[in-house]
């Protein structure tokens, strides 16, 4: 008979006992101009939600979520950062620093936002961003159909010749809200993977890691390869 009155059942594993598992963290900065859609972009990944009212962003700001691929739970942070030039030189050495992921936005109704796009990539390269960290190019405000001026054809060929993915969304349009969802989980997906081939030989010379290419359908969409 147990002494004490217990029930006489071996006592369960102690939970401060189990194996410690640190949760990843992958850092994603939103590049581009201001007014093209970029917090409201992280408001509907990280909330779910579009701002009733959003001011231009000052020096930077982050969202996070935590995710679930294949098992593991990650933690994505969004970095969205000012568009206005004045409020970037602060803080633009702190924005690059130890980045995973890099996501240009442009609006689909404003040429300008487009063709600035290559000065966002002068700067991003001017910070020494690996090329292996990958990059992905949106078109926000998808919705406004009469008043698009950037054709998917258009920023189909950008995005190939810079090797980028490509996504056409509306961050205000909640039936687009998968769409957002897509940017950041496929981004979350290939850092996932590409840090898994880094730690084995899977094809060719060891050290070599496989490069995840994307694949695009008729219409211009990206579909993610993971």
């Amino acid at each position: 008979m147990a002494a004490g009155g217990g029930s006489g059942r071996p006592p369960g594993p102690d939970p401060s006992l189990e194996p410690y598992v640190q949760t990843r963290i992958f850092k994603i900065i939103v590049i581009g101009d201001s007014n093209v859609g970029k917090t409201c972009l992280t408001f509907r990944f990280c909330g779910g939600t579009f701002p009733d009212k959003t001011e231009a962003t000052i020096g930077v700001d982050f969202r996070e979520k935590t995710v679930e691929i294949e098992g593991e739970r990650i933690k994505v942070q969004v970095w969205d950062t000012a568009g206005q030039e004045r409020f970037r030189k602060s803080m633009v050495e702190h924005y690059y620093r130890n980045v995973h992921a890099v996501v240009f936005v442009y609006d689909v109704t404003k040429m300008t936002s487009f063709t600035n796009l290559k000065m966002w990539i002068e700067e991003c390269n001017g910070h020494a961003v690996p090329p292996l960290v990958p990059r992905v190019l949106v078109g926000n405000k998808c919705d406004l159909k009469d008043l698009i001026q950037v054709p998917s054809s258009m920023a189909l060929k950008f995005a190939d010749a810079h090797n980028m993915l490509l996504f056409e969304t509306s961050a205000k349009d909640p039936k687009e809200s998968q769409n957002v969802d897509a940017i950041f989980m496929c981004l979350a997906c290939r850092l996932k993977a590409q840090r898994s081939l880094l730690c084995r030989d899977l094809e060719g010379r060891p050290g070599q890691p496989r490069r995840l290419e994307p694949t695009h359908d008729a219409a211009g969409k990206t579909s993610c390869p993971c």
